[in-house]
C-alpha cells in the first residue's frame, strides 16, 4: 500500500542509512591489514559520506549543526557487524569476513531502498530511494570484485582469457 513520506523524513532515513554504511566502512578499513583492503574500505567510506552530504545540506533536523559533526558523532548503526569484526581473531577470517559483510548490507540496503521506494507516492521522496538504491547496486558490485580479488578468484575482466583457455 502506497505511503505518505515526506522529504524531510526521506532525507533523514537516508542519511541515517548512509551513516551506517560510513561507520562499517571506516571500522572495516581499521581491522583490515592488506594495504588494498585499507585503501578500498576508506574509498568506500569516503563515497558513502559524499552521498550523506549531499542529502544532508537538505536535512534539517536540528540534532546536528554540520555534516562533519554528524558524521564524527558516536555511531550506533551496525553495531552485530562491527561487534562480529571485533570478535574474530583470524586476521585472514576477519579480512574475508568484513567483505562478506559489506555485500550483505549493500544488498540489503538496495533491496530494502527498492522496496521502499516502491510504497511511496511523492515521486520526489520515490526518487531519492531509488538514486540510493542504485548506488547500493554499485557499491555491491565493487565490493564483490574486491572480494573475488582477495579470495584469488578470476576479475570479471578475465573471464575472456579464462574461456579461451
Amino acid at each position: 500500500m502506497p505511503q505518505e513520506m515526506k522529504h524531510k523524513e526521506a532525507i533523514k532515513v537516508a542519511v541515517e542509512t548512509g551513516k551506517g554504511m560510513i561507520c562499517f566502512y571506516r571500522r572495516a578499513a581499521e581491522i583490515v591489514t592488506d594495504d588494498a583492503a585499507k585503501t578500498f574500505f576508506n574509498r568506500l567510506a569516503k563515497e558513502k559520506e559524499e552521498q550523506a552530504g549531499k542529502l544532508f545540506r537538505f536535512y534539517q533536523g536540528g540534532e546536528y549543526s554540520s555534516l562533519e559533526e554528524y558524521l564524527n558523532s558516536t555511531c550506533t548503526f551496525n553495531t552485530e557487524a562491527m561487534k562480529e569484526l571485533n570478535s574474530l581473531s583470524d586476521i585472514g577470517i576477519k579480512e574475508r569476513r568484513a567483505r562478506e559483510i559489506a555485500m550483505e548490507k549493500e544488498q540489503n540496503l538496495e533491496n530494502t531502498l527498492r522496496g521502499k521506494a516502491k510504497q511511496i507516492v511523492d515521486p520526489g521522496v520515490r526518487e531519492i530511494f531509488e538514486q540510493l538504491a542504485k548506488a547500493s547496486s554499485y557499491h555491491y558490485q565493487i565490493v564483490e570484485s574486491e572480494y573475488a580479488r582477495m579470495m584469488g578468484m578470476p576479475h570479471e575482466t578475465d573471464i575472456d582469457t579464462y574461456v579461451r583457455e
